[in-house]
């Protein structure tokens, strides 16, 4: 059984947000974007991952980090968990999204009144501000071969990269989510200026008997 729970046609094409019972009974809602399947909630650990991963990397307290993309919220929750987590600001494209959240019909963020949480409408290159976050992480996309918007493309090319990373300070970390590994990145990554070291995770995940490797890359802000 689908139910939809939610659609709206914008500027960027259609948002679609469906729940369906699993073969299971477990219940799995689904993102669809201008007809092109966003995400689900199948498995969110690599979308956990990425928030976790990179927090792992950053020490201090009273951290401030940036999320490009609120998708089902499950990244946004696994920041919220995590210690040391002072401020949280994710950008949106999608405003059908951020209604939906503060509706309670995003299964991964059900509420949305931490006082930590900035929910803003937008694109998140726009709030890359010099030196401003520990972390950013950017999930706007099933990675930088497969976008979910061809305007996104540019955050994956060194002009953007370069952009998200002077967005943290001296230490921080930047994190991008992708469905497939992607040593291109990787290496566009590790050639810009400023990066102390650059890392890509493979997270193999099994769905309906199959094994997909998702990939977490991750570059740091050198402290010079």
């Amino acid at each position: 059984m689908r139910t939809e729970l939610g659609r709206v046609s914008g500027p960027n094409g259609e948002v679609a947000l469906w729940r369906r019972t699993a073969d299971d009974g477990a219940l799995v809602t689904e993102l669809v974007v201008d007809g092109v399947f966003a995400m689900d909630d199948v498995d969110t650990s690599t979308e956990r991952a990425l928030a976790t991963e990179a927090l792992a990397r950053v020490a201090g307290a009273e951290l401030s980090v940036l999320v490009g993309g609120l998708g089902l919220g499950w990244t946004t929750a696994a920041v919220l968990r995590s210690p040391g987590v002072a401020e949280v600001v994710v950008v949106e494209l999608e405003d059908a999204l951020l209604g939906w959240a503060a509706e309670g019909l995003l299964p991964g963020l059900p509420s949305t009144s931490d006082p930590r949480l900035d929910l803003q409408a937008g694109d998140v290159a726009a709030a890359f501000l010099p030196g401003r976050y520990d972390v950013v992480l950017l999930d706007v996309d099933n990675g930088p071969d497969f976008l979910v918007h061809g305007s996104n493309a540019g955050l994956y090319g060194a002009p953007g990269l370069a952009r998200a990373l002077g967005a943290l300070r001296p230490g921080g970390v930047l994190a991008i989510w992708s469905a497939d590994p992607s040593p291109t990145l990787l290496a566009r990554l590790a050639d810009l200026p400023g990066v102390a070291d650059a890392e890509q995770l493979v997270l193999p995940v099994e769905r309906e008997g199959r094994v997909f490797e998702y990939a977490v890359l991750l570059a740091r802000r050198s402290t010079a």
